[in-house]
């Protein structure tokens, strides 16, 4: 219970920055264009309490969840949403009215109308970058050049990439038109290319050869899978009490050298091992400040937090990344944090086209339950981690936003730009049937969302 509570409070914290980020980027554009901006509220619902400041009511309001800029000539939606997405609707009242006044949003021209729907997005992806900088400028961990090495560490049986032909120790020298591409450019190909083959060249042992690996979707994820892991050096990144490993003697941090005198550079190696044991005893050879021991452990069956039954010891196996830590001067920061920024961006709208496409599944999306178990592990990690997953999250918000669905900020930018295509008004009549069509698939998505995760918690 203590983790779940702690799992909310940082998510809060979380969303909480990104919507004053997005709201007050709507905030600033409407007061530059000389709108009069009614509510400035963090969350919905009933008020709780705030103060006046101008023409501007700066509230919190009932459910946190979310958050809204009302504009004069607006009709704020105040009930549950996204967090950071603004629903605001037409309001009912004339249009003569409106137009009558010059503080209100419709009396502005169309073009900084569509600036003032944009200026959200556009300030979350200024977030994004900005805490990127500026973690860059303090520390910069730059991954080994031996970890970005392409080498498999273990190849699943039955996999995609078991049926072309690969086998652990592989290093894939080109991928497509890529040369030497890092285990970071694999991975990204790998998860958006479901069902698309990948053209690889590999090295075995000095001698190269052509294969092909056609992903397939991944029903628990939603995205690709080839079935390959990179290698390395394996650690335990935590060791549950009671279970057979810490009886035997593991601890977090251990690094794990072989497993019944086979080498261990898969996390998922190490688990099949274990899971393939029948009960029986086995050997691990680990490495700790310096000292290397063996003992035996006896897995048990049980069923772990997250997948079906099994045998297992109770350990968390990864990947251990060396990394080079240096500081980035500002220009170097930013331009680090640009070019991640830009790959973010990119693999995201990969996963928007790879749904659409029905190569990949809705299921790779996050509801606020995700968002929060992932915000308070991250947490737990400390800052670095924690202001990485605000940094990815607020991007991904931003794109998100921009999607021309309506009732979204994407949504309203393309009404304005039809309308100024057309040179007149929509009538209000398709913008109401527009916003409630939009409405109810948000609605929809969302409650898919948090059915998928409560699915993902209660069968793992």
């Amino acid at each position: 219970m203590a983790e779940i509570g702690e799992n909310i409070l940082w998510f809060l914290v979380l969303i909480g920055v990104m919507i004053m980020i997005h709201e007050l980027g709507h905030f600033l554009a409407a007061r530059y264009f000389g709108v009069r901006v009614e509510i400035f509220s963090f969350g919905f619902g009933p008020r709780l309490f705030g103060f006046r400041r101008g023409d501007t009511d700066y509230r919190f309001s009932a459910i946190l969840i979310g958050g809204y800029v009302k504009m004069a000539g607006e009709l704020a939606i105040e009930n549950a949403e996204r967090p950071g997405i603004s629903y605001s609707k037409p309001s009912e009242e004339p249009a003569e009215s409106l137009v009558d006044d010059p503080h209100a949003l419709l009396a502005k021209p169309r073009w900084q109308r569509l600036i003032i729907s944009a200026a959200g997005p556009c300030m979350n992806i200024v977030l994004a970058i900005g805490i990127l900088t500026g973690m860059y400028m303090v520390n910069y961990p730059k991954v080994s050049d031996a970890d970005m090495q392409a080498i498999i560490g273990h190849v699943t049986a039955g996999s995609p990439a078991a049926k072309a032909g690969l086998q652990d120790g592989d290093r894939i020298v080109r991928m497509g038109k890529v040369r030497n591409p890092t285990w970071d450019d694999v991975n990204e190909k790998e998860m958006v290319g479901a069902y698309r083959p990948m053209n690889l060249t590999i090295d075995r042992n000095g001698k190269q050869f052509s294969t092909t690996v056609t992903p397939i979707l991944s029903e628990r994820l939603g995205v690709g899978y080839a079935g390959w892991d990179e290698r390395g050096e394996i650690e335990l990144a935590a060791v549950e009490a009671g279970y057979p490993a810490e009886k035997a003697g593991l601890k977090k941090g251990d690094l794990i050298l072989t497993v019944n005198g086979q080498p261990m550079h898969s996390p998922t190696k190490f688990q099949e091992i274990t899971k393939n044991s029948g009960g029986k005893p086995i050997e691990i050879t680990y490495r700790r400040k310096g000292e290397t021991n063996q003992i035996w452990v006896t897995p048990i069956y049980g069923k772990p937090d997250s997948g079906p039954a099994r045998y297992m010891i109770g350990v968390a196996p990864i990947q251990k990344l060396h990394f080079i830590n240096t500081k980035l001067s500002f220009p170097a920061a930013l331009g680090e944090s640009l070019s991640q920024n830009s790959k973010g961006a990119l693999l995201m709208v990969e996963v928007i086209k790879g749904m659409i496409e029905r190569r990949l599944s809705p299921k790779n999306l996050s509801s606020p339950i995700g968002i929060a178990e992932m915000s308070g592990a991250a947490a737990r990690e400390g800052a670095t981690e924690f202001l990485s997953l605000m940094a990815m999250i607020s991007l991904q918000l931003a794109i998100f936003n921009l999607l021309p669905i309506p009732i979204l900020d994407g949504g309203t930018i393309l009404m304005l730009a039809i309308e100024m295509v057309m040179q007149r008004d929509v009538s209000l009549n398709v913008k109401e049937a527009v916003f409630k069509v939009g409405f109810v698939f948000i609605m929809m998505l969302l409650a898919f969302v948090i059915y998928n995760d409560l699915s993902k918690l209660a069968t793992g």
